[in-house]
């Protein structure tokens, strides 16, 4: 015969959390309520039957027709007297004598309460006798038996299901009670014997012995894991079981700790690949012992992965919600700690398991926390993201958070913080699929079908050519390496919703505090823009400034924006975006050594993009004004930001060699220098003098003073007035960055700076006075403090008398 196949289903999970302390204390609960409903039905019963004996006793039983008639005073007063001569003060004999007189009782006992006949009644339903004799044979029955399902045993057999009896709590049944439920509880509270009073050391170091011992419990379950994860796989949910702990004095610690002890256990044993469910064919399909316990580990290890994320998805939610269970013992203060820590796991696993399951479940939970009110958790998350952009080489991760991103500022009408859109700067994009005119993509290599090869090939050549085509699989192999098409593919898409996010903010949003971190965006990926949309966008982008509703850093941003897109693929049109120079060009005297001065590095940016990369369609007018204006600027700005300036200059003067008719004193053409005229092209730049070179080359700042002396002898690449390398080879930009002053303060003395009547220069200065006397008549009511300031330590370092 064929042996009996064991048709016993395993028991599922669900099944077995059902034996977990919190269901055993609920049905314990229960069966105490039940319990309890029942002794007081019991006693209520009692109270009927020592009524109806006490009215036999005293041969004055109330005539059938007055029952009805009494009133709600003469039950008060019955009861009155039932409660001054309790059962409790007679003698064992006589309440013998009562006992078994109602045993034998007829129809002295029957219920009082009714005046129908006693036959009608019989007929009707059964009698009150009755009850009373079946109530204490019913009470006295033994208890049902209740099992409590353990965790199953597996044999040869197959699953064998565990049980055993739960132990009944019997109550204490008191028949001579007869006050009601609640007098009953008071009266048990007080006959209870006091807690002994523990003091707070005592408190404190039981507190401290609990808490190591959870934590031994923890470190032990975490090593057995660690040590041995396919075998001890079982263990995590003993451990995550104690996420749930109910003792009010050590459970936050706990928690946590168990929080943080799981997301590392499963950072160390998690696999480097993605685990598939499996099909119903592989189910059925006999593997070996080692593939069968993989898959059991594999299994397990995605169930309780699955389980531990949806803890700390609802210890975040709870807290966000402000609800506790009924059976929860923190408070909602500690849940905010709680949830911090659930934060951070989620964090770690998003930037350690991109490759895993439930990875964009995470990237769901975390990227709407980006956007939290809690500064802390922010951070924490954006932080997260953008390691996991600085990681991701592929772009897989990197496209599920772009997309939740633009969801999530489209759900919430652009009403999000900036930093959530500036998370799109660390993305790492350099370059994208361009739209093909034509088929002039190389075809991709393939290799030759047999018939090909037996076709056009002898023998010899179709074994060589086996030979070579199995080497170049095998080199594609260990090359490792990802598809570059698929790369290029991924990083599209990604862009694509980058730039719908920021086109919406534009036509939608303009004022919206979201919009500098657009114009940031943009100015970083305006390269990667389609052609079909330039005009378009620089169209929006002159309009926002023309606008005047943007603040400086904003503007900036737009000029730097539209330069980004002309110097990129934009190179090819005919476009001259005078109108961006010309802005430029007027608001550069909005810089000084205040809070402007941050904006330096924009401004520097700009210059180098619009001036240096465009010489080509730069005029020589216009280098000559913002040579000339820039060397004004850096008067009254602070050192790093004059060090950036006169780098720039010095590229300037080097990319347009005419330029250094700056340094002569004579006038090169018709008409008179306007350094009013915000046009840089009108403004006759070409018959004025670089006079501010002097007076920085006695400025306070070292490196100022050797940048100054480098241009007055014309920025030569060579020679004694040639700059060192470590100034030559750096950027104004790095040069800005190295010198920043950010964080310093500086609280200059109130002067007066009213020039004298005698104005004496040195020799050496002497063709300076003309424009230096013009410059103060211009522009003194307009210049800053420390500008001001700047003039009259300069002017008395000329020995103006």
């Amino acid at each position: 015969m064929k042996p009996r196949k064991n048709t016993k289903r395993v028991p599922s999970f669900r099944k077995l959390l059902k034996t977990s302390k919190i269901k055993l204390d609920n049905k314990l609960k229960n069966k105490q309520f039940k319990q309890q409903s029942t002794a007081k039905k019991y006693r209520k019963e009692q109270r009927k039957l020592r009524q109806a004996v006490r009215d036999v006793i005293s041969k004055t039983p109330a005539p059938l027709e007055e029952h009805k008639k009494k009133h709600a005073a003469e039950k008060v007063e019955e009861e009155e007297e039932e409660e001054a001569l309790p059962l409790d003060m007679m003698d064992e004999d006589d309440l013998k004598l009562m006992e078994d007189l109602a045993r034998k009782a007829s129809f002295l006992t029957r219920d009082l309460s009714s005046s129908e006949p006693i036959h009608a009644k019989k007929r009707k339903q059964e009698s009150v006798i009755g009850k009373y004799e079946k109530m204490p044979r019913r009470m006295q029955t033994e208890p049902e038996k209740e099992l409590i399902h353990l965790l199953p045993i597996k044999d040869k057999t197959g699953i064998i299901p565990q049980t055993m009896e739960k132990p009944v709590v019997n109550i204490a049944q008191n028949e001579e009670e007869e006050e009601d439920m609640e007098e009953m509880e008071v009266a048990e509270v007080s006959r209870e014997e006091p807690l002994p009073l523990l003091s707070t050391e005592e408190l404190l170091v039981q507190r401290k012995i609990k808490l190591q011992e959870k934590k031994t419990q923890i470190a032990g379950l975490a090593s057995a894991i660690l040590s041995d994860p396919e075998n001890n796989i079982k263990k995590l949910k003993e451990l995550r079981v104690m996420l749930m702990e109910q003792d009010p004095n050590v459970a936050v610690i706990v928690r946590k700790l168990v929080l943080v002890s799981l997301m590392e256990i499963f950072k160390d044993i998690t696999p480097s690949y993605k685990i598939r469910p499996l099909t119903e064919a592989e189910k059925a399909t006999k593997v070996k012992k080692e593939t069968q316990k993989l898959r059991e580990f594999e299994e397990g290890l995605v169930s309780q992965y699955k389980f531990y994320l949806e803890n700390l998805e609802q210890t975040i939610k709870d807290w966000k919600q402000r609800k506790l269970k009924k059976s929860n013992v923190i408070s909602l203060k500690a849940y905010k700690g709680l949830a911090e820590i659930a934060v951070k796991c989620l964090c770690e696993l998003l930037v350690a398991l991109p490759h895993f399951n439930f990875h964009n479940n995470i990237i769901v939970l975390v990227v709407p926390l980006m956007n939290d009110t809690s500064k802390q958790i922010s951070e924490m998350c954006c932080e997260a993201v953008k390691q996991l952009f600085k990681q991701d080489k592929l772009g897989v991760a990197s496209l599920g958070v772009v997309k939740v991103i633009s969801g999530l500022v489209k759900s919430r009408n652009y009403d999000v913080r900036p930093e959530v859109l500036k998370i799109f700067l660390h993305l790492r994009i350099k370059e994208v699929e361009m739209k093909k005119d034509t088929e002039d993509i190389a075809a991709k290599k393939k290799f030759m079908t047999c018939k090909d090869k037996r076709k056009n090939l002898s023998r010899m050549q179709r074994k060589w050519k086996k030979a070579e085509e199995k080497l170049e699989r095998e080199l594609l192999e260990a090359e490792a390496s990802e598809s570059k098409e698929k790369k290029l593919k991924l990083h599209t898409e990604t862009l694509n919703i980058v730039f719908l996010t920021y086109f919406r903010i534009l036509k939608k949003a303009q004022k919206s505090p979201l919009l500098p971190a657009v114009l940031e965006g943009l100015a970083k990926f305006a390269h990667l823009i389609n052609v079909e949309f330039f005009d378009d966008l620089l169209m929006v982008l002159h309009s926002l400034i023309a606008s005047g509703d943007l603040s400086y850093r904003e503007s900036l941003h737009c000029i730097l924006t539209a330069f980004h897109i002309l110097s990129g693929q934009g190179d090819v049109l005919n476009i001259d975006p005078l109108k961006f120079y010309t802005h430029l060009y007027k608001t550069l005297f909005r810089l000084h050594a205040g809070a402007t001065n941050d904006d330096m590095i924009i401004v520097l940016q700009c210059l180098d993009v619009m001036l240096a990369k465009r010489r080509k369609q730069v005029s020589q007018q216009r280098a000559l004004a913002f040579i000339k204006r820039l060397s004004t600027l850096a008067l009254h700005v602070l050192p790093d930001s004059s060090v950036g300036i006169l780098a720039s200059n010095r590229v300037l003067m080097q990319t347009f060699p005419k330029t250094d008719l700056l340094l002569d004193n004579e006038s090169q053409g018709s008409g008179l220098y306007l350094p009013e005229l915000d046009e840089p092209e009108y403004c006759n730049a070409q018959n004025t003098a670089l006079w501010e070179l002097h007076l920085l080359k006695r400025h306070y700042h070292p490196t100022v003073q050797r940048f100054a002396a480098h241009l007055i002898a014309g920025a030569p690449a060579e020679g004694s007035a040639a700059l060192k390398a470590d100034l030559s080879r750096r950027s104004a930009t790095e040069l800005f960055g190295n010198y920043s002053m950010k964080g310093m303060t500086f609280n200059p003395p109130v002067a007066s700076v009213t020039p004298r009547k005698k104005d004496k220069f040195s020799p050496g200065n002497s063709f300076l006075h003309e424009d230096l006397k013009e410059l103060i008549q211009a522009h003194l009511s307009q210049l800053s403090l420390h500008r001001t300031l700047d003039f009259a330590k300069h002017l008395k370092a000329s020995s103006i008398s």
